[in-house]
């Protein structure tokens, strides 16, 4: 039997929710799979309340006690009484350059029972996939600031994108968009008005094409790309784009399958020399944090995708299958979806139908 170590990381807000109902739904899923594969889970209590008695969102050898993980379950970061900039960079970022997980993978789909806000938008339209290069671009953090409160005051972000970075994340999507039904990649830029980085961004995207030529793809500009994913959703399957388009075309996409609460996220190390790490996009909404309000089904998904990871398809699609399971009923739909279920009721469902090993 397959024995797993998963680092769980709540970070703050409603991730301390989260999490714990996600570890509670593996640990199910493996009761419900004897001689298949367990796990063991390893906590760690960093973010905001950390850094309130350190100092640092993660202790300096935080990546040294991560790296002998199998993979890592986040939750958030983000604190109202910490700079924003401080949460991303002092954790998540950290972890993700770190450990150079250099694509971040986030499959949106409609599921069964959750409405659109898209009109005539069929399920079969919206099933997308989006990769962002995760690493460099406009996250790469270099820059600075001088002559701090005085009108000459100058502040610069640098976008770096390197051949290595763009090549690799481009042969990413390519194959992703490859092993897809549909083998088809859409390549987002702004190499209209971004014309060092972004014409780079084309150029490579034509070249590494050659090697797929049974993918067929375009390129769309990134305003463009909102307009697209809005009116033509049918038009678009697999997706790649800088670190800051992605991210922002990804919340969009999220938000277009019904809610950002559903939508999973890999930070994958396609070399697998370092843990991956499997997240919810939703962030740590401290406006409804405590109350039960939670939408765990983006971590449920952030499961699956851990799952296939990790080589247990099997269970990946037990899992997912019991989650549209639970989707398809609105009595159990958490508050972002327009209903009243608690983060409880939701998670119990989910248990509930592993434990019942029934399938859709």
């Amino acid at each position: 039997m397959k024995r797993f170590r998963i680092a769980c990381i709540p970070g703050d807000g409603i991730g301390k929710e989260v999490i714990p109902a996600g570890q509670r739904v593996l640990e199910t899923l493996s009761e419900q799979s004897p001689g298949d594969f367990s796990f063991e889970f390893v906590h760690f209590d960093w973010g905001g309340d950390f850094y309130r008695k350190n100092g640092e969102m993660m202790p300096a050898n935080g990546l040294d006690l991560l790296r002998p993980v199998d993979a890592i379950l986040f939750g958030s970061a983000g604190d109202p009484d910490i700079p924003d900039h401080v949460t991303l960079w002092g954790l998540r970022l950290r972890i993700c350059q770190g450990f150079d997980q250099y694509a971040n993978v986030r499959p949106t789909r409609i599921l069964p029972g959750i409405e659109t806000p898209l009109k005539h938008c069929l399920a079969t339209d919206l099933d997308w996939v989006v990769v962002r290069e995760n690493s460099e671009g406009e996250y790469s953090g270099v820059g600075g600031r001088a002559h701090a409160g005085l009108p000459i005051e100058v502040s610069t972000d640098l976008a770096i994108h390197t051949r290595t970075g763009v090549e690799r994340i481009m042969r990413f999507a390519f194959r992703l968009a490859q092993s897809r039904p549909r083998k088809l990649l859409t390549v987002i830029t702004k190499s209209n008005a971004q014309r060092h980085g972004m014409v780079m961004w084309d150029e490579i995207a034509n070249q590494v094409s050659r090697e797929f030529p049974d993918v067929q793809w375009d390129k769309e500009l990134v305003d463009a790309a909102t307009a697209r994913m809005i009116n033509r959703p049918s038009s678009l399957d697999t997706i790649v784009a800088t670190n800051l388009h992605a991210d922002i075309l990804s919340d969009l996409a999220a938000a277009l399958a019904g809610s950002l609460g559903i939508a999973p996220t890999g930070n994958i190390d396609p070399e697998r020399r370092s843990p991956s790490m499997f997240e919810p996009i939703h962030g740590s909404a401290f406006d409804i944090m405590g109350k039960g309000l939670a939408n765990p089904i983006g971590t449920f998904w952030s499961c699956v995708m851990m799952l296939e990871h990790l080589g247990e398809h099997g269970g990946a699609r037990r899992l997912m299958s019991a989650i549209e399971h639970i989707t398809a009923q609105p009595a159990l739909h958490t508050r972002d979806l327009g209903g009243s279920a608690t983060t409880l009721q939701v998670t119990d469902a989910v248990c509930e139908r592993i434990s019942k090993g029934e399938t859709v």
